[in-house]
This record gives C-alpha cells, structure tokens and sequence, in this order.
C-alpha cells in the first residue's frame, strides 16, 4: 500500500490550487464532439449531423472525415454554420493536394480550426537519434504552420501512439518551432490514447499546459487499451475522475472534446451517453458523493490491475 499512497501524495502535490473564480471547464458550451463523422453507425450526412448536434445542446464539432467526405466539405461548413455550430478543429493530412483543399474551404468560409496532425515512429535508440526526429518532424509541421497562420489557425499535434504520440517528444518539437519564431503550434491530449500515462499524469500536465490547445475525454481504466477497454463511456471508468481534476484544478480553460468513435453505436447514442457520464462526474468533481451511484457502473473486468499505479479519484493530502 506505502508505493501506492506514495505516488497520491506527489500527484496531489504536482497541480496548484483551482482559481476559484475559473468557469468550469467541463461546462456544456465548452464542449466539442469529436469522432462523429466516420465513425456514427447512421451515417448522417452535413445538415443531419447538424441538427443532431444542435439538439443534444452542443455548439462546437472537431472534424475528422474520409476520402468520402472530401465531396461535402462545403456543405459541411455551411450546414453547422446555419445551425450555429462552430468548427474548433479539422483532422489534418498535412500540405497534400487533400491539405490544401481543406486550407481553401476554411478560408473562404472564414473559420479558424486547429489543425489536428499526427505522426508515429519507434523510439530512437540515442539522444542523436531523438534530436534528428524532432529535427525532422518540425521540418514536417513547419510548412504547415507557416501556411495555416495567415488564416489564424492553430496547428496541434495529436497523440495517437508511437514516438510522435508521447506529450514530452511533441513538446520538444513545439520548442524547436519556436526558437524558429513559429509560434501557432501547440498539441491536444486524447484520453483514449493516454493509458500508459496514467501513473504520471499530473506531472505530464503541467509539462502539457503552456502547449495545450485541446483535450478529449474519455472513460479511463488501467491497461484500458490492452483490455478491450480503450473506449469508454464518461463515467464507466475508474481514472477520468481523478485526470478531470487534474485538469479543473489546473485553471486550464481549453475546449473538451467528447469522443465517439464507436462505428457500431448512433453517434447521437454516444454523445448522449457521454454527456449523462459527464454530468456525474462534475458532480463529483464539485462535491466527492453528491452525484450518486455512476450511471454507468465500471464493469468488474475494468478495476485497476493490482498494485498498479493509479490517478486518485479523491483530493489527497500530502504525506
């Protein structure tokens, strides 16, 4: 037990205190749907997707797409900004013909997305090798940059696994930007893709946040991805909990994505369920039992393996 309280200890002593004056960051008009397009069982169409969204209380869409949603690009944009829905983020290929079009349609519609990008790579076997990666992922995020800024986009790069997916090396490639004068890069954090990150966290969020331009929730156990268990409802884990005070107590106020990515489910179910998740557990975050018993209770399969290291759920004190 002494290694486990000794991880809480240093967790709870990792973030400063919550501005008590901070809007709470997980509050409805904050919110973002992300993984909805590819991803929703109905396969809605622009104007669909739209009203949906509207209709579930959600006024802001990050935009992820397939080869065949390139053909309602424009029909996308107009019909969220008909329902009052504003484009936050657009996944991004990168300068391709495909980039470039994406580029077009938002300056002519005049919205400013972040620009989602993301990239891979094995672990390099020296510091050598490492610095030659950043080297040749900022050469790759550069043009981007350079291109997006006159449109007042942000570029982010996402964490989706491999060496480019670790926080620390995105932040080292930020930092080579800047000392180039780029400084319309930054990066968003996935809940999804951050299970072996749950022991340090708290430490990895502080690192994260002068950089963050984004996060995506998501229901959260140990070894999650390893499990079957990589995507979850808000409020079926047993890690969020803990990570979303991390993050309030941060003053951290970014837009929060709400994930579906479940080809198989109605986006419109997902989202639904996910906002009743959330809605507990910002009752839990203002008042530790006030929310009542978890609308989703953690499957028995879901608890934390033993002796792993865990995000405390509770404020603990230093020891």
């Amino acid at each position: 037990m002494k290694p486990l309280i000794f991880i809480f200890c240093f967790l709870a002593l990792a973030v400063p205190g919550r501005a008590k004056d901070a809007p709470d960051v997980f509050r409805s008009e904050n919110l973002d749907a992300w993984c909805i397009v590819p991803f929703d069982a109905r396969k809605r169409g622009p104007e669909e997707r739209a009203q949906m969204l509207k209709s579930l209380g959600l006024t802001k869409l990050a935009y992820d797409y397939r080869e065949e949603h390139v053909a309602t690009f424009d029909a996308e944009v107009e019909a969220m900004k008909r329902h009052g829905i504003e484009f936050t983020a657009w996944w991004f290929p990168g300068l391709t013909a495909e980039g470039r079009l994406i580029l077009d349609v938002i300056a002519r519609h005049g919205i400013t997305p972040q620009l989602w990008m993301t990239g891979g790579g094995e672990t390099p076997a020296d510091d050598a090798a490492r610095s030659a990666m950043v080297e040749a992922e900022a050469a790759r995020i550069r043009p981007v940059a350079i291109a997006a800024a006159p449109l007042r986009c942000q570029v982010a790069l996402y964490n989706h696994g491999g060496w480019f997916g670790e926080p620390e090396n995105q932040i080292s490639i930020i930092e080579r930007l800047q000392r180039d004068g780029i400084k319309n890069v930054g990066l968003v954090y996935n809940f999804h893709h951050g299970h072996p990150h749950l022991a340090r966290f708290a430490y990895m969020w502080k690192s994260m946040m002068p950089h963050l331009l984004a996060v995506n929730l998501n229901g959260m156990v140990v070894n999650g991805d390893q499990t079957g268990q990589k995507i979850m409802t808000l409020g079926e884990g047993d890690q969020e909990l803990g990570m979303m005070r991390i993050i309030r107590d941060s003053g951290w106020q970014g837009p929060v994505g709400l994930i579906d990515h479940r080809p198989e489910t109605d986006s419109e179910k997902t989202l639904r369920d996910n906002l009743r998740g959330l809605h507990w557990l910002r009752q839990e975050l203002a008042s530790p039992g006030s929310g009542g018993p978890p609308p989703f209770p953690p499957k028995p399969e879901s608890s934390p393996a033993k002796n792993a290291p865990a995000v405390p759920s509770t404020p603990q004190k230093a020891a």
